[in-house]
């Protein structure tokens, strides 16, 4: 096992993919599940790079990490959040592709083998997203994919999920950019601006992520600071996004554009079921509308937003929300 290594100008083969797995104040046994999900794939040793990220925990898994011997490259810094463990990952990895894994997730053999054909078979592709479960006895054998767009296309075209383990891609597409360190919600600024970065993008249904959804996870905390911190640090996302697009492409802001609506319609959402306060949902109304973000672009962007469109346009249709949301069961 090899402990913050130093890179020289010297390098080996360049390894087809990096897995960059964050850990923190995790049982070892789901570190362990995770890396061994990452070595069951078909990549030869020479052909991956396992950074484990070790965010100071209280305790150090190294010596359980042992059993992997050069396997895996262990690497513990301070704590510092997921964003800066994540960008610790990003500037010690040497793989042509990335790969964000949480330390309690693992991967899905036979669909990410899928994904793994494609950059394979396709070296030009930029980037290929793929779907997640939160079943551990998923099994698929069939896969249904779209054809290869830019990432701007998509975006113009699709909703998105912002999870950051939900895709492989060149490490080159990243220049400077970086996950915002000290919030929540960090994927959802990352991801859209990675993805009009992508010139071509691989989208597939495969199911090569399992997602382990714990009681220690930020959508669980209920109490108010963290409601107000998952608040403000999702609305902090939005006021970045929009900002960037005034400094892009056309194409590359309608995209934009469109993502920001979607996560500004959540942002409404989750004020109307955190806070249930009228008051509260009114002062938000009022920041976005300061800020050019209300009322909602009116685009055909899915009748789920044109109808959240109509209904959060005026106070008779927000109080109307506001009765019926936070006791709706919401979809994935």
């Amino acid at each position: 096992m090899q402990n913050n290594p130093l890179h020289t100008s010297i390098q080996e083969a360049q390894p087809l993919v990096t897995f960059i797995v964050t850990f923190y104040n995790l049982p070892v046994q789901m570190l362990c599940e995770c890396i061994n999900s990452i070595m069951a794939l078909s990549l030869k040793p020479e052909e991956r790079e396992i950074l484990i990220i070790d965010d100071g925990s209280d305790v150090s898994p190294m010596n359980s990490l042992m059993q992997y011997g050069d396997e895996i490259i262990y690497v513990r810094q301070p704590n510092g959040g997921l964003s800066a463990a994540r960008n610790k990952g990003i500037e010690t990895a040497t793989g042509k592709y990335l790969q964000f894994v949480d330390a309690d997730d693992h991967l899905v053999a036979a669909s990410y083998e899928h994904c793994l054909d494609m950059i394979r078979t396709n070296p030009d592709i930029d980037m290929v997203m793929f779907d997640f479960t939160t079943d551990s006895s998923t099994s698929q054998s069939s896969f249904s994919d779209k054809p290869i767009v830019s990432g701007t296309e998509y975006m113009l075209k699709n909703n998105i999920h912002g999870m950051a383990c939900g895709y492989i891609f060149k490490q080159t597409m990243l220049s400077d950019l970086r996950f915002t360190p000290n919030i929540w919600h960090e994927d959802e600024e990352f991801t859209p601006q990675l993805l009009i970065r992508a010139e071509r993008l691989y989208v597939t249904d495969a199911k090569a992520y399992y997602y382990y959804k714990h009681t220690g996870s930020i959508t669980t905390h209920t109490d108010d600071d963290s409601k107000d911190k998952r608040l403000n640090d999702i609305k902090g996302v939005i006021k970045r996004l929009h900002t960037l697009c005034d400094r892009i492409p056309r194409n590359d802001r309608l995209a934009m554009q469109r993502r920001i609506a979607q996560l500004t319609m959540d942002y409404i959402y989750q004020n109307i079921v955190q806070k249930r306060s009228s008051q509260a949902l009114e002062q938000c109304i009022a920041e976005l509308r300061d800020e050019g973000l209300f009322p909602l672009p009116n685009r055909n962007y899915s009748k789920k937003y044109l109808w959240f469109r109509q209904m959060s346009s005026n106070r008779l249709g927000r109080a109307v929300l506001l009765r019926t949301l936070p006791f709706l069961k919401r979809e994935r």
